[in-house]
């Protein structure tokens, strides 16, 4: 399928998880893709040596998105090297659990700087650089939106993601960009091997709330992502797609 032959797109924290299977499936369809990594420099470099390998075209570029003064310049490199923007793929983010007794401003600083503040401002410097006949904002939300006992301030900044995503199809609609969220559940990435849920309590349970009867992968995610991005999509703006086999919190 190549039905994103000869777009654009920046993703956001695609070093490896769910960003990297994104950022494969764009290109597979003919997106040019900018892979964007913090710290994980080889692991960025390894998915576009990959995209590159089957055919298509990658760059992989730096930036912190907790350091906005990162924003611009990860932005204008895109368009430099690739071309105006048609799809913005906001994945990047951080998870840190832990009771209310626990949380602290550092704590909350940390998560909303990514997970709210980077994206907003990610998405300002692109839409200034996305191409004329409009595209895709496509926001990587999570069902703990929804509330996560133990993650009031992880369930904040998803909750914020969905009201982001919302409010801006309302705005930038008139510039021909739709503005959707992916919610997952629980995946398995590097992230959830690191943070001990796969083959814990936690992954069985959440096995038996998900009438699918698994947990999710990457590709699950990489897939819708597709979609929302091409023209197939076209009557689709402001909607949070659920996308967790069924589980519910």
């Amino acid at each position: 399928m190549s039905n994103l032959q000869g777009k654009v797109a920046l993703v956001t924290g695609a070093s490896k998880g769910i960003g990297a299977a994104i950022a494969r499936e764009l290109a597979n369809r003919g997106a040019a893709v900018a892979v964007n990594y913090s710290g994980s420099k080889a692991e960025a470099e390894k998915v576009v040596a990959g995209i590159k390998a089957a055919g298509g075209k990658a760059v992989a570029l730096h930036a912190n998105l907790a350091d906005p003064d990162s924003i611009g310049p990860l932005v204008k490199s895109v368009a430099a090297q690739l071309g105006p923007i048609d799809i913005l793929v906001n994945n990047a983010g951080v998870y840190e659990f832990g009771p209310l007794d626990q949380v602290t401003p550092e704590h909350f600083n940390k998560m909303f700087n990514v997970n709210v503040l980077g994206l907003l401002l990610t998405t300002k410097e692109a839409v200034g650089h996305f191409n004329s006949n409009g595209g895709s904002v496509i926001n990587i939300s999570s069902v703990a939106a929804d509330g996560i006992g133990g993650g009031a301030v992880y369930s904040a900044t998803k909750g914020a993601v969905d009201s982001i995503s919302a409010a801006l199809a309302q705005e930038l609609g008139p510039k021909k960009i739709r503005v959707n969220s992916i919610s997952p559940g629980m995946v398995i990435t590097e992230g959830t091997h690191a943070a001990g849920f796969i083959g814990s309590e936690f992954e069985k349970e959440a096995v038996q709330r998900t009438p699918l009867g698994r947990i999710g992968q990457p590709q699950d995610i990489a897939s819708i992502t597709a979609f929302l991005a091409s023209d197939e999509s076209l009557w689709v703006n402001g909607q949070t797609i659920q996308a967790a086999g069924g589980f519910r919190l």
